[in-house]
């Protein structure tokens, strides 16, 4: 058995190489736009889940990791941005404010499955407009959920964290290790 990783995102990579340099990537390909959930932490977990599983089909020999993180804002799921109006609105709205960042882990093999969510809480300063036009004409926010890399420029408005600082990057280092020890040797 041989551990997969079902996303493509380089910071999943380069954490979860943290807990074992003994992994493969094969991202997985589901229409995220057909999954829904009643909050937020459960869409991060049914996508994690739904992620995860579909890898795991087509390698049901192997350890599938899936994980999909979701930044909620006064109830509002905050995804990767679309453009750059998009990712100004969820900036615009995140400034001056606390979010949450919510990060579902799926774990699948030999027949079963263990998953959770890890939530942390992010505080963000007021984000002056001119930095904030200046960040969305860069390429970092694009690819992240909530328009922001807390571990890029965003660390300067972060005035404060509550809870796992990897999990904001998009997988919570502990939390997976954990999921992953029940399927195998660390």
């Amino acid at each position: 058995m041989s551990l997969i990783l079902a996303s493509g995102s380089p910071r999943r990579r380069e954490l979860l190489a943290l807990i074992t340099k003994n992994f493969t990537v094969c991202a997985s390909d589901v229409d995220e736009s057909k999954i829904a959930a009643d909050c937020p932490a459960h869409l991060a977990q049914a996508l994690a889940v739904a992620k995860a599983r579909a890898v795991s089909v087509q390698h049901p020999e192997d350890i599938v990791l899936g994980c999909d993180t979701v930044v909620e804002c006064e109830g509002e799921v905050f995804g990767k941005p679309r453009d750059e109006a998009d990712a100004a609105r969820m900036l615009r709205a995140l400034s001056g404010r606390t979010h949450l960042v919510h990060t579902g882990v799926c774990v699948c093999g030999s027949g079963h499955a263990a998953y959770c969510v890890e939530t942390s809480r992010v505080h963000f300063a007021p984000i002056a407009e001119e930095d904030l036009l200046r960040y969305v004409r860069t390429p970092e926010p694009y690819d992240k959920a909530g328009a922001y890399a807390i571990q890029g420029h965003a660390a300067l408005w972060c005035s404060g964290i509550e809870g796992c600082y990897y999990n904001i990057m998009g997988l919570p280092v502990h939390r997976t290790a954990q999921l992953l020890s029940q399927f195998m040797a660390l």
